[in-house]
Parts: structure tokens; sequence; C-alpha cells
């Protein structure tokens, strides 16, 4: 089979729920990623057969297909399409998987494939308030037989996680601060440099700065601090302080064929050496990281100890504690330069985030596998293995 290759991977800082990038149009920001990808791998704009973006809350500003709009806002030309999926939180891995599947395929050789979400203009579960009047999801008569009374709360599955797989509220507290900790000290380190583009915002007192570091870093982060904040409901496990934060933010990554590597002249930096895509139980809603990465290994023929680094969302801290346990990983190579309790979770930009974050940390590592995997909602979950080169 023909193989896919990632030759560039970008993102923009991640940005508060009503901060720094909270102003900055999403298709603004999809069209500052791709621009990124064109000016650092000199690929002609003409080139791109295909733009794949990943968006969860696709109502205004990010309606009417983002990934076309990005495109318009960019420096590609007209003549290259767009579409925009919605695997919930795994909406820009599903991009990639869909964009190597269409490489490895032969019927493509250029493909964009990221994400964008403006959480601070569209929030989360927008569409579903918007349009209220309508009608839940779940309100059909077969799957609200099969499933009676369940709502499919993301925080329920959570809660549900770490009660499972026996993850402590000490555990947690301990993972977010890690998490903070680990995202201060890459970022200090210039370890982001890479992977982040700079986008102008204009600050409050008119001035304008470029926004380049991640905002939702706690830089004094305090241990004490975070055991000290109660759970969102009594006697449960998840506080604030361990779930992921509302971010927006945009990512990208250009995944090329062997025929476009050699007649554009590139340079790869990874191959996608395995993937999958799994259904669980939708009322545990976030388990699914953990049959999809016995999956992909399967797939791979490979162990987990086969695996350098590995990047597990940090929806909520139980989900990559929990896959840990379950997998028996080791705690010293996830999400090893923070996670999204301390970088954000912009939503369908989150996938390629992540790839990128890992392919260059494997770099400069000198490691050879990473592995990523994030949970979705109604249970289902993409992960991927990929080979630096």
């Amino acid at each position: 089979m023909a193989e896919a290759y990632i030759v560039a991977a970008v993102r923009t800082a991640g940005g508060k729920k009503n901060g720094r990038l909270s102003k900055t149009h999403p298709a603004d920001m999809g069209g500052k990623v791709i621009d990124a990808l064109i000016e650092r791998t000199g690929v002609p704009a003409e080139k791109v057969d295909d733009v794949i973006f990943g968006c969860v809350s696709q109502i205004g500003p990010q309606t009417f297909n983002v990934a076309r709009t990005s495109i318009l806002s960019s420096c590609l030309p007209e003549s290259v399409p767009g579409v925009s999926i919605d695997r919930q939180c795994g909406s820009s891995q599903q991009a990639i998987h869909f964009a190597a599947q269409a490489v490895m395929s032969g019927t493509q050789d250029v493909i964009i494939a990221g994400g964008v979400e403006s959480m601070s203009q569209v929030p989360i579960g927008s569409p579903a308030v918007a349009v209220k009047e309508m009608g839940s999801p779940f309100d059909g008569v077969e799957i609200s037989k099969r499933y009676p009374g369940e709502h499919f709360s993301q925080f329920n599955g959570a809660e549900r996680m770490a009660e499972k797989y026996g993850v402590s509220k000490e555990e947690l507290d301990q993972f977010a601060y890690d998490s903070h900790k680990r995202g201060a000290a890459a970022t200090e380190a210039g370890r982001f440099k890479e992977e982040i583009i700079p986008v102008t915002v204009t600050l409050e007192d008119g001035s304008q700065e470029e926004h380049v570091v991640d905002e939702g870093i706690r830089w004094e982060a305090d241990l004490a601090a975070i055991k000290s904040l109660n759970p969102l409901v009594e006697g449960g496990y998840i506080s604030a302080a361990n779930a992921s934060q509302i971010t927006d933010g945009a990512s990208a990554l250009m995944v090329v064929s062997e025929k476009a590597l050699k007649a554009l002249g590139l340079t790869p930096l990874a191959r996608i050496h395995a993937m999958s895509v799994v259904g669980s139980d939708p009322t545990m809603v976030l388990e699914g990281p953990i049959p999809a990465t016995e999956k992909v290994l399967a797939a791979a023929g490979m162990t987990i100890g086969d695996i350098d680094l590995y990047e597990v969302n940090e929806a909520f801290g139980s989900v990559p504690l929990a896959w840990m346990k379950a997998v028996g990983a080791d705690y010293d190579k996830l999400n090893v330069n923070g996670g999204a309790q301390a970088l954000g979770h912009p939503l369908g930009g989150t996938g390629t985030k992540l790839m990128g974050t890992l392919i260059y940390e494997l770099k400069r590592r000198g490691g050879k596998y990473g592995l990523l995997a994030i949970c979705e909602g109604l249970g289902t979950a993409n992960a991927t293995i990929i080979e630096v080169l």
C-alpha cells in the first residue's frame, strides 16, 4: 500500500475563553495555519488537492463549511476545495486519517488536514442550544429505547472513568499540576517554537501584539491550591483544575504521497504508521481511547512498550490516567509537554495540534514511534501511530 507522509505541522498558541484570540474570526485562524504550511513547505498553492478541517460547533461564524471559508481567507486559490467534519473532540485527528487514506489510495497527493474552534465566539454546545425548539439529538424513539434516561454527559463519563479504573482525586490533582509544570517548562525551553505561528491580536488599549504563548498555562501552579478545590459534585473526582480549558485556536498539517515528496522536493517529518477508529459505550462517553489503542497496536503488530511517546487528550484528567492504567503505559512518556489542562482544548483543532506537538518532541528526543489518542463524544475515539523520519 502507498505511504502517507507528514511534511509540516503548525498551530496557533491557545487563547483563553474571552482572551487574546477571542475576537479573531475562526476562518481567519484557519487561513493563517494554511498559509503557514504553504510558506514552510514551498508547495505551490495550486498543488493542494483538498483541505479537510475538523470543527465541532458548526454554527454562526463556523458554519457554511469552515474549511472552505478558511481557504477563502488564505493564499490558496479558489480552485482548492475544502470539507468540514465533526467527530467531536477528535475531528482534526480524523482529518489526518481521511487525508492519509486519500493519499494511500492513490487518488490525491497533497492534502491539508487541520481544525479550528473559536470557543469564545461559539461556545461548546451552541448548535443544540441555538435550535433547542427543534428538539434534542437524543429524543429519537430508537435511541431513547436503547438508552432510556441517558443524556450522554461527558462530565458524568469522566467521573465514571475515574471510578472504573481506580483513578483517585489525589492522582488527578497531581496530574493537573504536572500538566501546568510541564507546559510551563516546555514553553520556557522553547519546545513549542517550531509548531506555533504568530497571530497578531489587538489588545484592549488598542495596541497590537503577536500571540505566541499558550494563554492558559498557570505559571505558578500550586499543588496545594489544586487539591483545595472541591469536586464539582459532592464525593466526586472532577474539579475545575483537572479538566481541560475552554480554548480558541487552530492547527493544521500537510499530508503528502511519496510521489509528491519526490516531485516537490519535500522532506518528511513523519510517516503515518497505523490508524484506528472505534465506537465504545456512549454512556461511558470517554472510554474509546483504550480499545482504539488496542486496535491500532494490533494493526501495527506492536505493543505499548514499542511506543516512545504518547499524547492522550486531557479532556478530563481521568481519561489519560485511566488509559495509562488500562494499556500499561508509562507516566513519564505521557503528555510530556503538558496537555489540555494547561495548554487548552480547542475542540476541532486539538487533533492536529497534538500531532504536531508529538512529532516535534519525538524529533527533539530522537524517538521513533508516537501514539495519539483522543476521546470523543458519544463513545468514539481515534488512535494514530506515527514513525518519525
